[in-house]
């Protein structure tokens, strides 16, 4: 039996309390900061008290990762990137990609949109090559408590999406108009498929977006639209800009570069060389593409 009063001192309780408030258990730097987070709800001591879990090394990659996510729900994310960048160094190999993951979030906050498109390219060359879910076509993930499984189809299309998102930020809609189509070839969805009519529009393919929303989302009632009321509006937002526009519209189009062709080109392979099960590491088609590793990742 234990638990700590206001600042992480030390009192007894009976052990059901750190499943009811579902503290980790123990008592170490770590878990201090836990019960300062979720019992007492001071954010601000609970970041101190992460920071001398790290410098303990106690429990490092949940003691980063907790606190960096802290730091973002106070408005410190800049802070935040600096910890993970400073202090990643310490944490586990298997904690690498949940890492990565917070920092894509923490670029998003902080509008360090090529910082965050860079490192979802990297994202996607280590499911390449095989590196990501340390080789298998599943991995376990947790969400609220619960566990649950998400295929290499579903991650993929994930990290597709919030790439094509980041593109959308930097207006660069030729290269995100690449990357959505490529996502919704590998797991479609309703707000992908209204993402893409959006870049569609921004460079005057109108026609072509009225087909995709009528065909992707109205028709097919892809996953998602039923159940989200905003989805439901952004579809109206879009069927009024696809009112008949006027015929000197003006196409604003621009180059795709090489490296995002690059990191979307293959995909089909790639999907089909999963489901072989004799798969090599590496795809043929990536060795065709290797003068541009240095771009595609960080």
């Amino acid at each position: 039996m234990m638990s700590l009063r206001r600042g992480g001192e030390r009192q007894d309780f009976p052990a059901a309390y750190n499943v009811v408030h579902k503290l980790p258990h123990g008592d170490s730097p770590y878990v201090r900061a836990k019960h300062v987070q979720l019992v007492e709800k001071d954010a601000e001591a609970a970041i101190e008290l992460f920071w001398k879990a790290i410098r303990a090394r106690d429990r490092v990659d949940s003691a980063l990762k907790d606190m960096a996510l802290l730091m973002k729900q106070q408005n410190r994310a800049e802070e935040a990137i600096d910890a993970i960048h400073s202090f990643r160094y310490l944490c586990s190999r298997q904690a690498q990609e949940s890492l990565d993951n917070v920092l894509i979030d923490l670029y998003k906050k902080c509008g360090r949109i090529e910082e965050q498109v860079e490192l979802l390219k990297q994202k996607l060359w280590m499911i390449y090559q095989g590196e990501a879910f340390n080789g298998k076509p599943t991995k376990t993930a947790r969400s609220h408590g619960k566990k649950f499984q998400v295929t290499v189809e579903k991650e993929t299309s994930r990290i597709l999406g919030n790439l094509g998102w980041a593109y959308m930020q930097l207006k660069d809609y030729t290269a995100a108009e690449t990357v959505y189509r490529k996502a919704q070839v590998v797991e479609p969805d309703a707000n992908k498929a209204c993402n893409l009519c959006t870049c569609l529009i921004k460079q005057g393919k109108v026609d072509e977006a009225r087909t995709i929303l009528y065909r992707d989302v109205l028709q097919e009632k892809r996953e998602g639209f039923d159940d989200d009321s905003r989805l439901k509006v952004r579809v109206q937002e879009l069927l009024s800009e696809l009112e008949p526009v006027v015929a000197s519209s003006v196409s604003v189009e621009c180059e795709v570069g090489m490296d995002e062709i690059a990191v979307v080109e293959g995909i089909d392979e790639f999907m089909k060389e999963w489901r072989r099960p004799l798969r090599t590491r590496r795809l043929p088609i990536f060795e065709e593409i290797l003068p541009l590793r240095d771009q595609l990742a960080c």
